[in-house]
């Protein structure tokens, strides 16, 4: 699935995340579905944080961070 967002586009599976950043097109961020991180009520983060890698994101929208909780099976906190 893809998504976009004011900042690059989402591609979302579930098993992984990709994000392509606009301002930044030669840097990717991607995870494993295990090590990701949502947090909902008005913050709207994806946070990634397996090993010595942590990043995490501000999305544009409640709807955003409830798309990419479908998608990866994953819980909002």
């Amino acid at each position: 699935m893809l998504i976009e967002f004011s900042q690059g586009k989402i591609i979302v599976t579930p098993h992984e995340i990709v994000v392509k950043l606009s301002s930044l097109p030669q840097c990717v961020l991607q995870a494993e579905q295990s090590a990701v991180s949502l947090f909902g009520a008005g913050a709207n983060v994806m946070m990634a944080n397996v090993g010595g890698v942590k990043w995490s994101l501000k999305l544009d929208s409640e709807e955003q961070i409830q798309t990419i909780s479908q998608e990866l099976g994953c819980e909002i906190a």
